[in-house]
């Protein structure tokens, strides 16, 4: 039987991940070598520290680069962590996942044309994961998978239809489908909306939020923008250069955010008001490269706030009210900073 089945109940978190980072190279990068900066590596993940807990929808947000997609490579076995432990359930992830622990981890990607085989039907891809890992019996293959078309929001007639043949929110509809129907226990979204129209974004959110109810899912939703997540996850975890640099719940971390990084995304997010973004937290050009993080906490050269310690210090992941962690030597002085109004919002 899989280590997950075997796991203690005293851990009550379905997946966590304790210190893990993830580095590429050691050599120099062609970058490095233009101009002449020596060996160099890239620190895709430095010291993370996460937990996803049965049935809950955490959002995980933060820029491209920040290492999100290379946290849910590592969750779903497809990628090894240089070092720091995976578990689920309690039990340390083995190295080499086997059929049964993979299926219990699956992921939905950004783009649901490249990750569907655009040579099978529709009946034929859920029928190959339903037989393959010995889901229902072969004459249980085409009930097992109306079943699922109905979960997703479609219907018996796309059984015998191609990828190509469907739009793009119905394509990532197939590719949720297809996620489900292995039952497994945790959904891990990388970026599942924003390849969408904003029309179809929201379906699909509320679809993930059906799903979680239904199915009882643990789900990890993957976004860099915080105005996706807002309605949708029960926490939000913020991810910044590698790192994990405030988790709180939503409700809590959009009344009070606790680092400028977070506070900024917020700030960023459009409102129909007159001053829809505080310039004081604005964002000012792209997050530092990877190959060179800096000194002292990695936010410093984009935050308003920065002091000499903050150049200094590398501030640890610390707790800063009930169930609410930030990585701030600032983290008092910002909740002193009133967040907008929303009572000056436009008619």
């Amino acid at each position: 039987m899989s280590e997950i089945l075997d796991a203690p109940a005293t851990d009550t978190a379905m997946v966590r991940v304790s210190a893990l980072t993830k580095s590429y190279g050691g050599g120099a990068s062609w970058l490095s070598r233009l101009g002449k900066g020596g060996p160099s590596t890239l620190k895709a993940l430095d010291g993370v520290d996460l937990d996803l807990r049965p049935g809950e929808i955490l959002a995980l947000v933060g820029e491209s680069g920040s290492g999100k997609s290379t946290l849910a490579k590592i969750l779903v076995g497809s990628t090894t962590p240089t070092s720091g432990d995976v578990s689920y359930r309690g039990a340390s992830a083995p190295s080499h996942r086997d059929r049964e622990t993979s299926r219990r981890v699956q992921m939905v990607f950004q783009d649901p044309y490249s990750s569907l085989n655009p040579r099978l039907t529709v009946g034929r891809m859920l029928a190959e994961l339903l037989l393959l890992h010995r889901i229902v019996p072969r004459r249980e293959v085409r009930a097992e998978s109306i079943r699922l078309l109905n979960l997703v929001g479609l219907e018996e007639e796309v059984l015998g239809a191609y990828p190509s043949q469907f739009s793009g929110g119905q394509r990532q509809r197939l590719a949720i489908a297809r996620a489900i129907a292995v039952r497994p226990d945790v959904l891990i979204a990388d970026e599942p909306v924003s390849a969408l129209d904003v029309s179809v974004q929201a379906t699909i959110l509320e679809l993930f939020t059906s799903l979680r109810a239904e199915l009882g899912l643990s789900i990890l939703f993957i976004a860099h923008n915080l105005a996706v997540v807002q309605h949708l996850s029960d926490r939000v975890a913020v991810m910044y250069l590698g790192r994990i640099v405030e988790v709180a719940d939503t409700r809590e971390i959009f009344a009070r955010p606790r680092h400028p990084y977070t506070r900024a995304l917020i700030d960023s997010i459009p409102r129909m008001r007159e001053a829809s973004v505080n310039d004081a937290f604005e964002l000012d050009g792209e997050p530092p490269s990877p190959y060179h993080v800096p000194a002292g906490c990695r936010f410093h050269p984009r935050c308003a706030l920065a002091g000499d310690a903050c150049r200094a210090t590398d501030p640890p992941l610390l707790q800063v009210g009930p169930a609410h962690l930030s990585a701030c030597l600032k983290a008092d002085e910002l909740a002193a900073i009133p967040l907008p109004d929303p009572a000056q919002e436009l008619p």
